[in-house]
């Protein structure tokens, strides 16, 4: 179990907000949603009626930020500038933790997709020199998230031990992503359960949980188009039961289904979480 609540920004389920959302939204505000997460790149230096739509959920919900172009492994410079950027929104959101995905996608221009970095000791001290950089500059520590991957490049750490490596090196924190350990766990062949063992609960702030498609037995595709499968759900189930009951945001970016259906998945995580709260009342 986690050793203390308050290493966590946000308490409960949570839902990635994304502008197809925003209308219904607004017209019945979730009592079941705790929290939001919003990409900040759509979000910076916009005004008018979209702006005054974000400023209805910064006014009634927790905001977090998880990042799509920050390219922490990327062979380009640093963007600093996005970086000052994110901090200024930040401070006018009273958003609460910036993170970003262990990848990169960008190098004279963006890829429009997140690659997978190195598995190597020279990447783990590049990309912890970045993340640091990002810190001085925010003035406060991120969170990294596992991603997933399909053809690495360089396997000469595991992807668990390079993740491990980058944290240490870096003193950053984790954005645990449930979906994506099952997905690299089928398509790279290891045991879910043993990547999800050695996680360190000391920099755990939140977890993230999506849908994926299932493209042969052997394959998976992290979409984030689909429901929670059974096997993110169980794997979900078992790091309460590790890791105690962590914020969990609740991921979907098309494939929209009914909002009920929707609110349904946080409804689920929700009673997990409840579950997991009283078993661990219940044991002592």
């Amino acid at each position: 179990m986690s050793e203390s609540k308050s290493q966590y920004p946000v308490q409960g389920a949570g839902l990635g907000l994304r502008r197809p959302l925003l209308d219904k939204l607004m017209a019945h505000p979730p009592a079941d949603v705790d929290f939001m997460e919003i990409v900040p790149e759509n979000w910076i230096h916009v005004g008018g009626a979209l702006g005054k739509k974000l400023r209805f959920f910064s006014e009634r919900y927790p905001l977090l930020i998880h990042g799509l172009s920050l390219s922490i492994g990327s062979p380009a410079p640093l963007d600093e500038k996005l970086v000052r950027d994110i901090k200024a929104f930040m401070a006018d959101h009273n958003i609460r933790l910036y993170s970003e995905h262990l990848s990169y996608c960008s190098d004279d221009g963006h890829l429009y997709d997140l690659m997978p970095i190195p598995f190597t000791d020279d990447a783990v001290r590049y990309v912890a020199d970045r993340v640091r950089r990002v810190q001085d500059i925010l003035e406060q520590r991120i969170a990294l998230e596992n991603v997933s991957y399909y053809a690495p490049s360089d396997t000469s750490m595991t992807e668990k031990d390079f993740l491990l490596a980058v944290l240490e090196e870096a003193d950053c924190d984790l954005l645990l992503d449930i979906n994506n350990i099952v997905v690299n766990s089928i398509n790279h062949k290891y045991d879910a359960s043993d990547f999800l063992r050695d996680m360190p609960v000391d920099r755990i702030r939140y977890f993230h949980l999506a849908g994926h498609y299932v493209e042969a037995e052997d394959l998976r595709i992290d979409t984030h188009g689909a429901a929670v499968d059974a096997q993110a759900w169980q794997l979900l189930t078992d790091a309460y039961q590790q890791f105690g009951p962590v914020p969990t945001l609740l991921e979907r970016d098309f494939n929209f289904p009914p909002m009920e259906e929707l609110l349904d998945e946080v409804r689920q995580i929700r009673q997990l979480q409840l579950d997991c709260s009283e078993k661990a009342a219940a044991n002592g």
